[in-house]
C-alpha cells in the first residue's frame, strides 16, 4: 500500500498527516529540512503541515510524528547510518524507512527511481540528528 499518490504534473504531493502528542509535534516542528534532496527541490505537501515534505516526482516523502511500525521488533534488523537507526520495509515499493531509537519517529519513503534509498537517508540524516533526540540506549 502507497503511503502517499503523487498529483500530476509539480503540484502539491498528498502526504497522510501524522497526529502525535504535543512532545512529539514540537519536535517535529524544529525539524530544518534541506530544499534539495538527492538532487531533487522541494515540493508543497497536501494537506499542508509542518509534519510533512516531499522532493521531487515521483516524491520523496517525509512523515515525522508517525507511531511506532507495527513490524518493528527488538530483533528487527535495523541499518544504522550515521549514527541513526533505520528500520526499512522494503516488501513494499516504494520502500519506507522510519527513524526509531528517536523520541519522535520519522517515516521516509523512497521511490526506486532514487536508490540506493541510502543516500536519501544519508541527506535528511543530520537534520534529524540535530533536532530529534535519541532515546536512552536499547529503546526503540
Amino acid at each position: 500500500m502507497a503511503l502517499f499518490a503523487a498529483a500530476c504534473g509539480d503540484g502539491a504531493v498528498q502526504v497522510p498527516v501524522p497526529n502525535p502528542d504535543a512532545a512529539t509535534r514540537r519536535l517535529c516542528q524544529g525539524l530544518r529540512l534541506p530544499e534539495k534532496v538527492h538532487g531533487q527541490k522541494r515540493r508543497d505537501t497536501s494537506p499542508d503541515s509542518p509534519l510533512t515534505a516531499a522532493w521531487g516526482s515521483p516524491a520523496i516523502a517525509l512523515r515525522c510524528g508517525v507511531p511506532l511500525p507495527a513490524t518493528l521488533r527488538q530483533t528487527s534488523e535495523l541499518v544504522t547510518i550515521n549514527g541513526i537507526d533505520w528500520f526499512g520495509q522494503p516488501s513494499e515499493r516504494p520502500v519506507t524507512f522510519t527513524a526509531v531509537g528517536r523520541q519522535a519517529y520519522v517515516e521516509v519513503t523512497v521511490p526506486p527511481k532514487y536508490n540506493p534509498a541510502g543516500d536519501v537517508l544519508i541527506e535528511l540524516g543530520p537534520a534529524i540528528k540535530a533536532t530529534i533526540p535519541a532515546k536512552p540506549e536499547g529503546q526503540i
